[in-house]
């Protein structure tokens, strides 16, 4: 084994070392060497490194998380999370997507099966404030009037994220941001639709370098689905009506607002959710 070779098995031991928690430095010693305080210490200072920047950016990532389970307790989460699933890039903010199905998993956080969703939408949220940056292109909604309805799509803003929760996930997080003067009537509203099992639709995109969550009505979140997936303005605006029909036959739902696609495209495309329009078949790479 050549030096390079040697000092890549030596880095990747010394990561599992600091990872797994555990004070194992024989392989670290040189022969001969029986003693190792000095690189216990060493060893120590790195776990504990690793240990607090997973609470940090774990803290950055689920803000509302920590908030909901207090943080006394969010702190061992982090790192017990930090062993059980090890970032795996160099890019600390590319880790901690699978709390959510940890928390889920958590038979100590049964009793708040909300807890996994609102994590959800804030790692949508964490996600969509570093993708990728997106201009409007006006003149391409020329393309709605000029093309049958078949062939066009709407451009979605990056980061656009989708999720229809059995749970009040975007008022919980909607409370915990506000400051802390105002936050006691929204929590207070928030507790009394969990009591009563309502559930939002959450939806998640960027306006400007800015993410941002906001509750979608059914038929908006049928419709965005569509276009999320592809499809047509058309197929997506069939899709809405058939959310539309469901909402009207719901008697909870009575009297539920027709669907104005124009106006909803209108305060899209102000708010940064629409960037533009496209022919399916160039989306798609396809030649004309």
């Amino acid at each position: 084994m050549n030096a390079i070779a040697r000092l890549a098995q030596q880095q990747q031991r010394l990561l599992g070392t600091v990872l797994a928690g555990t004070d194992d430095i024989q392989w670290i010693l040189p022969a001969g060497q029986a003693s190792g305080a000095l690189a216990r210490r060493g060893l120590q200072a790195y776990q504990s490194h690793g240990l607090a920047l997973a609470e940090r950016a774990l803290s950055a990532a689920y803000p509302v998380i920590q908030q909901l389970i207090g943080a006394d307790n969010f702190g061992p989460l982090a790192r017990y999370f930090w062993r059980q699933q090890p970032p795996d890039a160099g890019d600390m903010a590319r880790w901690g997507y699978g709390l959510a199905d940890f928390l889920q998993a958590a038979p100590s956080l049964a009793d708040e099966p909300f807890l996994c969703d609102v994590a959800r939408v804030e790692w949508a949220l964490h996600r969509a404030a570093s993708a990728a940056d997106a201009q409007l292109d006006a003149p391409s909604f020329a393309l709605l009037a000029a093309e049958p309805p078949a062939a066009p799509t709407l451009s979605l803003s990056p980061g656009v994220w989708l999720l229809a929760s059995a749970y009040p996930v975007v008022s919980l997080i909607e409370a915990h941001k506000l400051p802390l003067v105002q936050q006691a009537p929204a929590l207070v509203r928030a507790a009394e639709q969990l009591q009563h099992g309502t559930g939002e639709r959450a939806l998640v995109w960027r306006q400007g370098f800015k993410p941002r969550v906001r509750r979608a009505s059914a038929v908006e979140h049928g419709l965005l689905e569509s276009l999320l997936a592809g499809q047509s303005i058309e197929t997506a605006l069939m899709h809405s009506a058939e959310h539309q029909a469901s909402a009207n036959a719901n008697p909870e739902h009575t009297g539920a607002a027709v669907f104005d696609f124009s106006a909803w495209l209108a305060q899209a495309v102000q708010a940064g959710l629409v960037t533009g329009a496209h022919l399916i078949h160039q989306h798609d790479g396809a030649s004309p």
